[in-house]
Parts: structure tokens; C-alpha cells; sequence
């Protein structure tokens, strides 16, 4: 298993090909086959972790490419999990976390990519979005009337939100997607695949745990109630927005365990694609480095140093 990892594994069994039908009863929620213990999983993680923070320290050095990371799901999929676990290696100074939430007045008087653009990763940094631009096809694919707030020209009732209304978004996303990756935006995608049944497990404990009842709302039951509405919504997304340059990887949510360790192997493995290295040194900064070194090296050691 190990040498299947180092090839992109998990990447190559959970990646959504490009311009395919995605029908989501057709991947898994948890998958049976994980070919590694839990045990073994979390050394994986702790390993992919560390290999992480090597790779954000080149990626800030090169200062080349910029990475967005973009989690979507349903509802207690996972995701702040999985960030919290996954990112805990970085160095926070090159780390970004935007968690979207409704719009506010301001981010409606904008076009509905604003205020993500705004928030983007420089070069030498990561960026997460928890949740994303992508709220803008599946929120408002189940809830047309959202639209209705961002006061568009030719949109004056849910009526006129038609196909081909959802199809120029979906190309907008594309081009805006593919403008970063060209100037240099590594941009990778995650929808945590949940079970109907382990969510309602999830809500469940946020209920019935105190330490977790902050996490609930009464609001998540309506919209466990349009779960086909919602999966119907995501299909359309992935088929329509997983592209060569920013594809998307449908992981299995079910086991938290299992779904952080996919995601940490396939950012290792996506990201150690890129050629990452730290910068070479010009003749004239090796002479100053030498120089410092005599001078540094020259200096007299005595006990009052260390009480400067």
C-alpha cells in the first residue's frame, strides 16, 4: 500500500474526472476497502502532516504559486475537522481560514465572486475556504429566491432563473478558476461525501452532547429535508465545475479518520507535483554569507553575552 500512496492513490480513486456524469449514490460514503488499519492511518497523517509544513516552506521561499484549498459538504460532514487536523503542521503566518457564511449587504452590492476574490492566497501562501464560491450553485440551486437578493439585470423573479442562468455561473467559476490557476493558484477541491444516515448520527450528538449543542441549529433540519434537492445540486456542480486544472475529489466523510488522511495524501501528493525549491543564492550573497560567517565565528565569546 505504501508505494500506491507514493503514486497518488487516493487522488487517482477519488477524483472526479472532467466533463463525466456524477451520479453520488455511485461513490462512497465510507469506504470498505481503506487497505490500511486506523492505526496505520494516523501514522499516515502524522507523516503527510509533517510533509506538509516541508512543502509550505519551499512553497513561501519559491514564492511562485499560491494554494486554495476548498471544502464543501452537507451538513456535519466533517469539515472543520479535517481542517483542524489536516492544517495543524502549518505555521498559522501562511495560513488563511475564510469559513462563508450568507451574504452580507455589502458582498450583495458586488458580484457573487467578490468577496472570495478579495480573500485569495498570495504566492508563498495557503488559503482554505471552508465552504466557498460554490454556495453560489448549491444553496442557491436549492433556494432560487436567494438569487433574487443579488438584484441582477434580467432577474426580477425566481421564474427567470432558469438552466441557462445555472450554466453561465458554472462557466464563470470555470474562467475565474482557471484566470488563478494560470497565474499560479494551486486550486484543490474536497466535497466530503456523508451519509444521510451517519449525518443524522452527527446531528444527533450535537443534540445530545452538551459540549456540542453550539454546534446545532434548527435550521439544519430543513435542509436535511432537501437532501435530493441538494444532492441533485452537487451533482450538477461536479459535473459541470471539475476541470484538468481544479478538479474535484469526492472523499468519503463517514469515518473522520479515514477522510482526514485522504485529504492530507492528496494535497501532499498534488502539491509535490510542483517544483518547489528554495531559492539559489547569486555569487555575490555567497560572499556576503562567507563574510558573515568569519565575522560572526571571529567574535570573542565571554559569560556576559548571555545576560545582553
Amino acid at each position: 500500500m505504501s508505494d500506491q500512496r507514493s503514486i497518488s492513490f487516493y487522488a487517482d480513486k477519488f477524483k472526479a474526472a472532467a466533463d463525466s456524469e456524477i451520479h453520488l449514490k455511485e461513490w462512497l460514503t465510507d469506504d470498505k476497502d481503506k487497505l490500511l488499519s486506523k492505526e496505520d492511518g494516523e501514522d499516515l497523517l502524522k507523516k503527510d502532516v509533517f510533509k506538509l509544513s516541508e512543502i509550505q516552506e519551499k512553497l513561501y521561499a519559491s514564492n511562485r504559486y499560491g494554494v486554495l484549498i476548498i471544502f464543501q459538504a452537507m451538513d456535519a460532514a466533517g469539515k472543520d475537522s479535517v481542517v483542524k487536523h489536516v492544517m495543524s503542521g502549518l505555521n498559522p503566518q501562511g495560513v488563511n481560514v475564510t469559513p462563508f457564511k450568507t451574504p452580507t449587504h455589502q458582498e450583495l452590492e458586488h458580484d457573487f465572486l467578490w468577496r472570495h476574490y478579495i480573500v485569495l492566497p498570495a504566492r508563498g501562501m495557503f488559503g482554505i475556504f471552508n465552504r466557498s464560491h460554490y454556495e453560489n450553485v448549491l444553496v442557491t440551486r436549492v433556494h432560487p429566491e436567494y438569487i433574487l437578493n443579488e438584484n441582477l439585470p434580467g432577474i426580477k423573479a425566481v421564474k427567470d432563473i432558469d438552466n441557462s442562468f445555472w450554466e453561465r455561473r458554472f462557466k464563470q467559476i470555470n474562467h475565474f478558476e482557471k484566470t488563478l490557476n494560470d497565474n499560479g493558484t494551486v486550486i484543490l477541491k474536497f466535497f466530503l461525501h456523508v451519509s444521510k444516515k451517519v449525518q443524522k448520527k452527527r446531528l444527533l450528538e450535537r443534540i445530545n452532547e452538551p459540549s456540542k449543542n453550539w454546534k446545532f441549529s434548527i435550521g439544519d433540519l430543513k435542509e436535511r429535508s432537501l437532501w435530493k434537492d441538494y444532492r441533485k445540486a452537487y451533482e450538477d456542480m461536479l459535473e459541470n465545475t471539475s476541470t484538468v486544472q481544479a478538479p474535484w475529489f469526492v472523499v468519503p466523510a463517514d469515518d473522520k479518520w479515514f477522510t482526514r488522511i485522504v485529504v492530507a495524501n492528496i494535497i501532499v501528493n498534488e502539491l509535490g507535483k510542483l517544483d518547489l525549491s528554495f531559492p539559489l543564492l547569486t555569487k555575490q550573497q555567497e560572499k556576503e554569507l562567507e563574510e558573515a560567517k568569519k565575522i560572526l565565528t571571529g567574535e570573542p565569546e565571554s559569560p556576559a553575552d548571555n545576560n545582553e
